[in-house]
């Protein structure tokens, strides 16, 4: 063998380990459970919010802090227990949401969101994701893995609440996921789905985070992460698809997103309720950052959400 055949292959063998090596801390940022991750962070800008809004958004959080949660429990597919927090409204009189939160977050996260569903005469179901607070797993499954949870969750509240009217609503990782279970064969009870700052798929939003926060390209990298995450975790980040799985929707939708959101850009809202089956609702909302339509536009979302509920339940 000559030399420069040597010199060859020893620097294959170095490519091939670094890219491996690379891989394997990308899983470890991106897929594997934990919480110290970096992320593309926004700008702050500055934005003025409405007091009315602004009182909104505290009342429900003390509200909140006020409430006694319930413990709920599934033991999923792959044998997983995962829980979430329940709480009863005594006037629910069938109607239920579940609140699905966003990336290495947990229950907490959707407090915002549960005062107002109360009010509704909801039931209000917030799981943590498999991978995420009370819920076993070891990975993160970007919504993929979830939605077949997300299913499992909706039969409980069937099974042991007698819910006859559920809703589906998340945000960012949540929003992904709720869109991927809208393809599911779903129960005659699930009326509609709201996702609030969804992302494509994982393969777009990871590549974009790559890039947003190393400098680098998607390729090789993007790849090499997947097929990892494929042996590790069961599934790939193109299979890991909102925009697929919306297209098979049948379910009324209201696709929300922020129009200055910098961690997932809106074009991906735009192309998901292209793609969306369904009928559906799009509503962007200026000067909203990542997952804060809500708190900066509170009212205003609260009635294009009332609204959707009334006319999902009519059809």
């Amino acid at each position: 063998m000559s030399k420069f055949s040597i010199v060859a292959i020893s620097l294959l063998a170095f490519i091939i380990i670094a890219l491996a090596f690379a891989g394997d801390f990308f899983y470890g940022e991106a897929v594997q459970r934990g919480t110290e991750v970096e992320l593309y962070e926004e700008e702050e800008v500055p934005v003025t919010i409405v007091l009315e809004d602004e009182q909104i958004i505290e009342e429900a959080a003390e509200w909140y802090e006020e409430q006694e949660f319930e413990t709920a429990s599934i033991l999923s597919y792959d044998d997983l227990r995962l829980e979430g927090d329940f709480l009863e409204n005594e006037d629910s009189g069938g109607k239920a949401v579940i609140l699905a939160h966003g990336f290495r977050g947990n229950s907490e996260d959707m407090k915002n969101f549960v005062q107002f569903y109360y009010d509704q005469g909801f039931d209000v179901l917030i799981p943590d994701a498999r991978g995420h607070g009370g819920s076993e797993g070891d990975y993160i499954g970007f919504g993929w893995h979830d939605r077949l949870d997300i299913k499992q969750w909706t039969q409980l509240l069937i099974d042991e609440e007698n819910s006859s009217d559920i809703f589906l609503h998340g945000v960012s990782m949540g929003a992904a996921s709720v869109l991927m279970t809208s393809s599911e064969e779903l129960p005659a009870a699930v009326k509609g789905i709201i996702a609030d700052s969804a992302y494509t798929s994982a393969a777009d939003i990871l590549s974009y985070q790559l890039e947003s926060i190393y400098n680098l390209p998607a390729f090789p990298l993007i790849p090499i992460t997947s097929g990892i995450t494929e042996l590790r975790a069961g599934f790939t980040f193109n299979e890991a698809s909102a925009l697929e799985q919306a297209a098979k929707n049948a379910l009324p939708l209201f696709i929300i997103h922020g129009e200055a959101d910098e961690l997932v850009p809106t074009s991906m809202a735009e192309e998901l309720y292209e793609a969306a089956g369904g009928d559906k609702m799009f509503w962007t909302v200026p000067d909203a950052g990542h997952v804060k339509a809500y708190t900066i536009a509170t009212q205003e979302y609260q009635e294009r959400l009332k609204r959707f509920i009334v006319e999902s339940m009519e059809n």
